[in-house]
């Protein structure tokens, strides 16, 4: 007879899954010993959760299910912060949890844990498997639900019930149907009447809008409206768009603040833009989403509509009439183009023996990647300059942990990416904090083919985004300082090809090298810690807090370091 585990690889198999992240160990081994035998690739993680945030990351560029592993206790608790980026990014994966042996569950056993209670949280489905006739039926329901409803799905087994006889040949297969959702003709019409009406309409337009573009660009044109895009939306709607005017929210800059603060309607398009002091008070506001469980999450509504962004936009351009009053629409495509020439003068060189502005290191990823490059950047500073710098041209993508918002996504998400799309080229922009967290995940690129991930390393000595919230609440930065090595150094020793870069001058070249190579490449590029990312909009909170923060440094003894942000920072001023 076959064993649970040869049944599961078999399976998965069948459905399509070309690789397996994880970390071997005696509770996996009928699994990874049905995995050896198989057609699937092993890809062999030094940290479990850097196989969740690879799984993640390959799940985010297929749109399919994407597979990670772990051993019992310690081994599959790792995954838990990768699991939890896929869940919030609501992409399908299903992670397989072994467990202690069934005997022993209940005992405080060696590793004891109750995985499928730890994992509940960051998951739509999670089931301990107790019996081995209840296989391969929960890996059908698993993998089902993970799919249908774009997240992650835990299956607990322990490692007598994976090599135990399977009571119920066969290989179960999923489907993938995507339905279509259409509002109600009721909510149309409302919608349509609102819109009629209103003198000034911005959209906002999220990661729902993947496969809408043409018809959110055919609603701007029709209402006059510029369109503002939160971070997971820029990959969808940015590019071909004569409507748009940047971002908004905290990682974004002037003229998107300034279009949604103008507006007396803002129509929001599959977004879960979550930060609510950036929702003009006085507005009528309509949102649009797949979920109806969203609808007014983030701020009161006047109109909530179930349904899909394309479907909506198709069923509601009829009913809309044009707009011959544009000012709006021609005001904020003025601020933006000043906002844009502002930001392009930031992304300059620096001078000879000085650090490097990150904003240029940006611009130059952008120029030298290629037209279909995957850009996945750290939480922290480096997304602040990948979403104002990076250009979307309807090919490229950009992921990350964007709802999350965990430290060192980038490296091991590229990871996924790459090992998913070998011949694509995948470009991590990470923290130094970011890539030090997970440093040994540097391993996984030569122990896996090798991986011809690229990686830049915004090497600042600091958690430079930790550092600019404190300064913005009127706190001295303490504790944020990290004495780095030197990285390329490390990335050498572990048989990728690294260069260090200190001079503006020398950057270009060896990105350019970096990015010819066939295999991983790493480029640590010294950047200046001081370099502020400024919010769109400067609350009065945030003014006080800096002058709290000066004074403090001042009264502190480091008066030094407040001179140092002036001086880097007077060319954002004029």
């Amino acid at each position: 007879m076959t064993t649970i585990a040869q049944n599961l690889v078999d399976t998965l198999e069948a459905n399509g899954i070309e690789r397996v992240y994880g970390i071997p160990g005696d509770s996996l081994n009928g699994i990874t010993d049905a995995l050896r035998t198989s057609g699937i690739e092993w890809v062999h993680a030094r940290h479990e959760e850097g196989a969740a945030f690879a799984a993640a990351g390959e799940a985010s560029v297929t749109g399919s299910l994407a597979v990670c592993a772990g051993s019992c206790g310690p081994g599959n608790l790792h995954l838990i912060n990768g699991l939890y980026e896929a869940q919030r990014s609501r992409v399908p994966v299903l992670a397989i949890a072994a467990h202690i042996p069934s005997a022993e569950i209940g005992s405080n056993y060696f590793q004891e844990t109750h995985p499928q209670e730890l994992f509940r949280e960051c998951s739509v489905y999670a089931e301990h498997v107790s019996d081995p006739a209840q296989m391969p039926r929960l890996l059908r329901i698993a993998m089902q639900t993970a799919v249908e409803k774009q997240g992650v799905a835990v299956l607990v087994i322990p490692g007598d019930i994976a090599v135990s006889d399977i009571p119920t040949e066969g290989i179960a297969r999923i489907t993938t149907a995507r339905p279509r959702v259409v509002p109600q003709e009721e909510q149309l019409e409302r919608a349509a009447e609102l819109l009629n009406r209103a003198k000034k309409v911005t959209i906002l337009a999220g990661a729902g809008v993947a496969g809408a573009h043409d018809r959110v660009i055919a609603l701007a044109d029709a209402l006059a409206a510029p369109i503002v895009h939160a971070l997971r939306g820029k990959e969808h709607i940015e590019f071909d768009n004569p409507f748009d005017v940047g971002m908004t929210g905290l990682l974004g800059f002037a003229s998107g603040y300034r279009a949604m603060e103008a507006a007396d309607t803002i129509l929001m398009l599959g977004t879960d833009f979550p930060y609510q002091q950036f929702y003009p008070a006085g507005a009528t506001k309509i949102q649009v989403d797949v979920r109806g469980e969203q609808l007014g999450r983030r701020t009161p509504l006047d109109l909530g509509i179930v349904g899909d962004v394309r479907e909506t936009a198709v069923a509601l351009l009829p009913l809309l009439q044009r707009k011959k009053r544009r000012s709006h629409l021609d005001d904020a495509l003025e601020h933006y183009r000043k906002t844009r020439k502002k930001l392009d003068e930031l992304a300059t060189p620096s001078g000879p023996g000085k650090a490097i502005h990150p904003q240029y290191v940006a611009r130059l990823i952008d120029g030298l990647a290629a037209e279909d490059a995957v850009f996945i950047p750290d939480v922290g500073s480096p997304v602040v300059w990948a979403a104002r710098y990076l250009t979307m041209n309807g090919r490229r993508r950009l992921i990350g942990s964007f709802s999350h918002g965990s430290m060192a996504n980038a490296l091991s998400q590229g990871i996924g990416v790459q090992a998913s799309h070998r011949s694509r080229q995948v470009v991590a922009l990470a923290g130094d904090g970011g890539l030090a967290m997970l440093l040994g995940e540097l391993l996984t690129l030569e122990q896996n083919a090798p991986l011809p991930l690229k990686i830049v390393v915004f090497n600042n000595s600091s958690l430079n985004f930790v550092e600019l919230e404190m300064k913005a609440a009127g706190f001295v930065n303490y504790g944020t300082e990290l004495k780095n090595p030197d990285l390329s150094a490390v990335a050498r020793a572990i048989g990728l090809h690294a260069t260090r870069v200190s001079e503006s001058e020398q950057l270009e070249d060896a990105l350019r090298d970096a990015f010819a190579q066939d295999g991983p490449a790493l480029v640590e590029v010294m950047t200046d810690r001081q370099e502020l990312s400024m919010p769109p909009s400067i609350s009065v909170e945030q003014m006080k807090g800096f002058t709290l923060y000066a004074l403090r440094s001042v009264l502190s003894g480091r008066g030094d370091e407040v001179l140092d942000l002036a001086r880097t920072n007077l060319r954002q001023i004029f």
